[in-house]
């Protein structure tokens, strides 16, 4: 019989329709705002004095709590209105120590019978939620300098043990030089040094003044210290962006030096550039002895006074790299202190570096990579350069008392915020190269929220449009067509909750341009029947013809509409790729909704019956 699906078809189509309605649902439960209490060590919980003390803080600032409800690692604050988010954080913050983390979120309102199910609403993208988006690039060739400063420290040891002498050691771009008095020591010199460093090409050019030994990274080796950096710093950002935690944060490589940072839903755009844009990092090193030769020491002076300065030996005992805690406290005269441990080989390096050193000074010292901007003129035009510097500046220099191992401390700083921002700068990890703010764009919550209600609108504008196009062309049949691209709606939004995709507004202009084209299949069909029936063929026979002999044309026009969004998502960044997703995903909804669903809905009102005159 002509228009009748198997059952097993409609148990189908029902199957999807359920699911798709299901998955979409949460998407009506907008978030709350939220303050998100997590433990920094993962083994601190709070109790329940803790949680009265925070409620009655809260209460006497007259800030609305929902709930508060326990999770795995610490709790969430749910709060009544967004713009108390900020003062509820500074006011915890100030109750809590460094065990915990205090950071904003957006908690999701979803059913718990909905979340049993694995349902979940989408998630927004920076433009639509608001918060902050940063590009940073990351200094390659100070990454092959700090290598190459490591590299020259090593050697000097090196030779030292080995009793060989040299004078100097210089760094120009790729390359270390080394001189020597005489040309046996240099020969001597490059036989050690060669074989415990072989990713050097060696020379020894003229030296006015006794031997040079100039060593040059290879470029292999320069490739992977410059891939080396970008992917340590692109961990160390995450750490950080853990630590300030964000919720659904995004933290990615850009090319060959770049790197993306988006945080949505963050309000405090000052603290989070401060955070992620740090780029300090710690030394210690030895004072300098009274006879210890020029070039193995260096004069720095200290940061909270620049007419005190210190005499310094060059070799690095350890650096930030090697703590692998940090936590604040307090002094006995109640100033600010950083605690530090140590992984094991920081350990072992301080503790040999002390042990035969007491009595003497250890120097703790600040440095901090900045850039400066000055506008030059180049080819008549004027163009802004980007020149980067090092600030360098002793914090503490105290006397070694005893041997020290993986625990000591650091005092000298100026204010609690500025030892709370070095030890989370610690705990997540040093840079191991310099990175500059090359890009910034913030977007507020009450913008975001704008783009939400404006794309909502632009939604329900275009769907109502083709609605009322569909019922005036179309009659009855219309009314299938409309029903269908509803349950595409559905299906498309139900689609991207499942995938964890993020709505952008981009995205929603791919919801737009889906709803128009959605009904395109339908108005192939409907048509079709209409030539049909002009043709004097009988009703049942027009509605069978039309949907099968529009169902090539259907398949052809998407399909080449889709290796476009493939393409789109292949080669497009962020924006295009949102589009892209959108477009594809609504690109199959609409084949299912305009052929299947449409027709299911044919068969069910009209399939089989004796039909005089159809309404199309």
């Amino acid at each position: 019989m002509l228009n009748r699906y198997p059952l097993w078809k409609y148990l189908l189509i029902l199957v999807v329709l359920v699911v798709g309605l299901l998955y979409a649902l949460p998407n009506l439960y907008p978030e709350d705002p939220a303050v998100q209490i997590s433990s920094a060590r993962g083994n601190v919980s709070l109790d329940e004095n803790q949680l009265e003390r925070i409620r009655g803080a809260l209460d006497d600032a007259d800030i609305a709590i929902q709930r508060i409800e326990d999770q795995p690692n610490g709790v969430l604050i749910r709060l009544v209105d967004g713009s108390d988010q900020l003062d509820a954080r500074e006011i915890i913050s100030g109750l809590l120590n460094d065990d915990y983390t205090v950071a904003l979120n957006l908690a999701e309102s979803t059913p718990a019978w909905l979340e049993s199910l694995g349902a979940s609403p989408m998630n927004l993208g920076l433009d639509l939620r608001g918060g902050v988006h940063f590009a940073l690039e990351v200094d390659m060739q100070a990454a092959v300098e700090q290598r190459l400063q490591v590299n020259a420290s090593a050697m000097r040891e090196t030779l030292r043990g080995a009793r060989i002498r040299y004078r100097d050691t210089q760094i120009d771009g790729n390359t270390l030089t080394m001189t020597f008095a005489n040309a046996e020591d240099l020969s001597e010199a490059r036989d050690i040094i060669s074989g415990e460093f072989p990713d050097f090409q060696y020379q020894t050019p003229d030296a006015e003044r006794g031997a040079s030994l100039a060593m040059t990274l290879t470029q292999q080796k320069i490739d992977e210290i410059q891939d080396y950096a970008v992917q340590q710093n692109l961990t160390t950002l995450r750490n950080r962006v853990n630590e300030l935690g964000v919720a659904e944060p995004l933290v990615q490589r850009q090319g060959p030096n770049r790197i993306v940072v988006e945080l949505p839903g963050v309000q405090d755009t000052a603290a989070a550039k401060r955070v992620v844009g740090a780029t300090a990092n710690l030394e210690f090193r030895l004072a300098a002895r009274p006879d210890t030769p020029a070039s193995e020491t260096e004069t720095l002076a200290f940061r909270n006074d620049e007419q005190r300065t210190a005499e310094l030996m060059r070799d690095v005992i350890i650096t930030g790299e090697n703590v692998s805690n940090a936590s604040t406290g307090f002094d006995q005269n109640g100033r600010p202190q950083v605690n530090i441990n140590l992984d094991g080989t920081g350990g072992t390096l301080m503790n040999r570096a002390t042990r035969s050193n007491i009595g003497r000074s250890m120097a703790v010292i600040y440095i901090d990579n900045k850039t400066r901007t000055r506008t030059v003129m180049e080819d008549g035009k004027q163009v802004e350069k980007r020149e980067p510097y090092v600030e360098r500046g002793i914090i503490s220099l105290a006397t070694i008392q005893s041997a020290l191992g993986n625990r000591f401390r650091i005092t000298g700083l100026d204010s609690p915020t500025e030892a709370q921002e070095l030890a989370l700068l610690l705990r997540s990890g040093s840079l191991a190269a310099p990175m500059y703010f090359v890009a910034e764009r913030t977007i507020g919550p009450s913008l975001g929220k704008r783009n939400i209600e404006q794309g909502i609108l632009s939604v329900e504008i275009g769907m109502l449009l083709v609605v009322a196009f569909m019922l005036i062309r179309y009659k009855a049949f219309g009314v299938v067509a409309n029903l269908a691209l509803a349950t595409n709606l559905v299906l498309l939004v139900a689609a991207l909750s499942m995938l964890g995709a993020t709505l952008t507004l981009p995205g929603i202009a791919g919801i737009v341009l889906t709803l128009g084209m959605a009904v395109d299949a339908n108005v192939l069909i409907f048509e079709r029947i209409r030539e049909e029936i002009r043709a004097k063929m009988p009703i049942q026979q027009a509605i069978h013809a039309g949907y099968e002999r529009a169902f090539t044309s259907i398949v052809d026009g998407n399909i080449t509409t889709l290796l476009v969004a493939v393409i789109l998502f292949s080669i497009g960044t962020g924006p295009v790729k949102g589009f892209a997703v959108t477009l594809s995903l609504g690109i199959l909804t609409s084949m299912f909704t305009g052929i299947l669903v449409s027709r299911a809905i044919v068969n069910l009102s009209v399939g089989g019956k004796p039909v005089k005159k159809l309404w199309i």
